[in-house]
């Protein structure tokens, strides 16, 4: 519940609900039951439009919500009574009285001193025993060390939410295998999100798309990038921030009873990471945390989405999409009206030079 239709993507906060609720139906009715919201998506309305489109419709023992606590929103002066507010909160926004799982959000070496500061792990583990939860969680974007160090002092963890994908696997700066294979050493579950990183591997190159249709002309692109998380044995769930019905159809489609990858099909995907690292794109994943705090109000994702896609056009000797570029700007700040504040780059959990790729795109787009 992260990436829903929107009349206006500059309008977060608003959704199409008559869509919204079409696609929630249709994923029920396929028999998937996992719903991912969080406090800041949409603009902080994620966790109320779960329970206008699933709660408020749908019996409550016919699906399971994923909510998260923000560690990012406490500051130095926050007390463990506000994360017992925003959870209490979250419970009466979602309009449930507990949550299936419930997670520590973005934890990373910095918000990890937070919920050791404010016992974090103690209070949901309270939560936990007092019915108000019922398995917990952490959202992991860190090194592998940390990781381990974390698992070790909280063992009441039952399950991480990693980013977790086929260009991600072998990176260094993300980990996402180190980290697996850390989650696994615990005996721990893991769920995926960024499966196809924010929608980059939805669009590869046309010599990777020929590939993948040689050997399998019904499987799409996402689908390939799924169906590799879905393969890795300590998976319990992969989470697709779908936009459309047609990608719910298509999700919910080949999962209904996926198979492990092949090994031809694992090497099909070997030389598309090649491939699209090549590719001087941006590694953004689209989750907006960047947004919200921008002064000049730049839709620094959706630029980026452009830029990632006019590499592949630039790659086959086309020429940069400009009108796209202007239209999305329209009531809203250019590239090169970046102050350099680096709020987005505090707010990235991807860890992106955001300021770098604004200037980069500016010089794209606008010259």
């Amino acid at each position: 519940m992260m990436r829903l239709p929107t009349p206006d993507p500059g309008q977060q906060d608003k959704v199409d609900m008559e869509k919204v609720c079409a696609m929630v139906d249709t994923f029920l009715e396929r028999g998937f039951t996992y719903f991912d919201t969080a406090y800041m998506y949409h603009g902080g309305e994620s966790e109320a439009i779960v329970r206008e489109a699933v709660v408020k419709r749908h019996p409550r023992d016919s699906f399971t919500i994923a909510d998260k606590m923000p560690l990012v929103n406490f500051k130095a002066d926050s007390t463990p009574a506000d994360q017992e507010k925003v959870f209490f909160g979250q419970l009466e926004k979602c309009g449930v009285d507990y949550f299936d799982y419930y997670l520590l959000h973005n934890v990373n070496a910095e918000t990890y001193a937070t919920a050791q500061r404010l016992d974090t792990f103690a209070f949901l583990k309270g939560q936990r025993e007092a019915g108000k939860l019922r398995r917990l969680g952490f959202s992991y974007h860190d090194k592998a060390e940390l990781l381990d160090q974390i698992l070790t002092d909280h063992p009441e963890v039952e399950f991480v939410q990693l980013q977790l994908n086929y260009l991600d696997w072998e990176d260094e700066r993300i980990q996402s295998r180190k980290c697996y294979e850390t989650v696994v050493r615990h005996g721990k579950k893991v769920v995926v999100m960024e499966p196809v990183k924010g929608g980059r591997l939805a669009s590869v190159p046309q010599e990777v798309a020929d590939e993948m249709k040689a050997l399998h002309p019904d499987w799409s692109p996402a689908s390939w990038a799924i169906r590799f998380a879905a393969s890795q044995e300590a998976v319990m769930v992969v989470l697709s921030g779908m936009s459309t019905m047609e990608q719910v159809l298509d999700n919910t489609g080949y999962m209904r009873d996926p198979a492990p990858l092949t090994g031809e099909e694992k090497a099909v995907l070997t030389r598309a990471a090649a491939v699209i690292s090549a590719l001087p794109a941006v590694a953004c994943t689209a989750c907006r945390y960047c947004v919200d705090g921008c002064p000049r109000s730049i839709p620094i994702p959706d630029y980026f989405a452009l830029y990632n896609r006019d590499q592949l056009v630039l790659r086959q000797g086309g020429q940069p999409d400009k009108e796209e570029y202007r239209r999305l700007a329209q009531g809203r700040g250019l590239a090169s009206a970046c102050v350099n504040c680096r709020q987005c780059v505090n707010a990235c959990p991807q860890h992106l030079p955001v300021v770098d790729w604004l200037r980069r795109t500016a010089n794209l787009y606008e010259k």
